[in-house]
C-alpha cells in the first residue's frame, strides 16, 4: 500500500516538474524577433470566457509597429507599469517584495510587482491564473525573452497585445475605439488615461470619470511634465492658431525662419532626480490589483518628443 502511494506521489511530482521544465525550451520565443502571433493565449482565454457566458463580443486587434505609436503613450505606460523597464533584466525584486508584503497584510494571494516583460509572457503564452505553477512558468518565459529579445521589441509586443477593454487588444485598437485616432496621434493626457487603466481595463475606462482614473492619470501626467517629457508651454505654443503678421499689411520680411528655442529639449542626461521615480504609488483606498505596480521612467536612449504625429514613434492584470 505504501509503495503504491509513493509511486503515485512520484508520478504526480514528475508530471508537475515536466510541465514546468518544458517551458525552458518551448515555445520558441526566438520567433518573436520578427514574427508576431495573430492570437495570444490571453485573447483565446477571453474568447472561451465569452462563449461560456453566452456573450457575442467581437475581438478588436490591429498590429502597429513601435515607430507608429505615440512616444507619450510609450513613456506613460512605463511610468504606470514598470519604471525600471530599461534597467532591469525582467524582474523588479523590490516591487515583488512590496507586493508580497501587501499580500501578507491582506492575507490573500494577489498578483503584483509584475514587470512589462512578465506581463508579456503571461499575455502571449499563459492564462491570468494566479496559481504558483503559472507564476513559475511565467518567470521562465520572462527570463528567456529577456535573453532573446531587445527591450524595444519587448515593448512593441507588449503594447500590441495588452488588453485595453472588453474585446480591445493592442494600442491601435484602443486609440481608435476611445479617441477615434491612430496610436501615433495620441496626446499626453490621452496617453496618461490609457496607461492608467492597464491594471484593470474591464473595470475602468480611459474616458471614465472614476476617482481612480482621474487621480492616477493626473499623477502620470505630472510625472511626465516633471521629467521634461511634456512641456505645457510648448504644447500651448504649437496648438495656438497663428495670428496675422506683418505680411498681412503688405510688409515683406527677409531672412530664413529659425526654430531655435522651440524644440523640446532632450530628457537624457538630466541630473535632477524627477519626482515619482522608482515605484508605482498605491492609491489610498484601492487594493493592490487596482493600482499599477510601479511608476515608470523614460527610455535612456530616447529624446523627449514634441507633439506626436502620425508615423512617428517613441497591463494590467497579472
Amino acid at each position: 500500500m505504501l509503495k503504491k502511494l509513493f509511486l503515485a506521489a512520484l508520478a504526480v511530482a514528475v508530471y508537475f516538474a515536466s510541465s514546468i521544465l518544458v517551458y525552458f525550451v518551448y515555445p520558441d520565443v526566438s520567433a518573436l524577433r520578427k514574427d508576431h502571433p495573430d492570437r495570444s493565449a490571453f485573447m483565446e482565454y477571453r474568447e472561451r470566457q465569452w462563449e461560456h457566458e453566452g456573450r457575442d463580443v467581437r475581438l478588436r486587434h490591429r498590429w502597429v509597429p513601435l515607430k507608429r505609436i505615440s512616444p507619450y503613450l510609450i513613456k506613460a505606460v512605463i511610468i504606470a507599469e514598470d519604471d525600471k523597464f530599461w534597467r532591469h533584466e525582467g524582474f523588479d525584486y523590490e516591487a515583488m517584495q512590496q507586493a508580497f508584503e501587501r499580500d501578507l497584510k491582506a492575507r490573500k494571494l494577489k498578483a503584483g510587482g509584475s514587470t512589462i516583460s512578465q506581463q508579456l509572457a503571461k499575455n502571449l503564452y499563459l492564462s491570468p491564473s494566479k496559481n504558483p505553477i503559472r507564476k513559475i512558468r511565467e518567470a521562465i518565459l520572462t527570463w528567456r525573452m529577456e535573453k532573446t529579445l531587445t527591450k524595444r521589441r519587448i515593448m512593441e509586443l507588449y503594447l500590441n497585445y495588452a488588453e485595453w477593454g472588453d474585446g480591445i487588444f493592442g494600442i491601435e485598437a484602443a486609440a481608435r475605439h476611445y479617441y477615434g485616432k491612430h496610436a501615433s496621434a495620441l496626446g499626453p493626457e490621452e496617453a496618461s488615461r490609457l496607461a492608467t487603466v492597464l491594471p484593470n481595463p474591464i473595470r475602468y475606462s480611459p474616458k471614465g470619470n472614476s476617482k481612480y482614473v482621474r487621480y492616477r492619470s493626473k499623477r502620470i501626467y505630472r510625472i511626465m511634465v516633471a521629467r521634461g517629457i511634456v512641456i505645457p508651454e510648448f504644447e500651448e505654443v504649437m496648438t495656438t492658431p497663428d495670428e496675422p503678421g506683418p505680411e498681412a499689411a503688405g510688409e515683406v520680411l527677409t531672412g530664413e525662419a529659425t526654430t531655435t528655442g522651440i524644440e523640446q529639449p532632450p530628457v537624457e542626461g538630466a541630473a535632477v532626480q524627477p519626482e515619482g521615480e522608482g515605484q508605482a504609488e498605491v492609491i489610498e483606498g484601492q487594493s493592490p490589483d487596482e493600482a499599477p505596480a510601479q511608476d515608470q521612467g523614460t527610455p535612456p536612449a530616447q529624446a523627449a518628443p514634441g507633439p506626436a504625429a502620425p508615423g512617428t514613434g517613441g497591463h494590467s492584470n497579472p
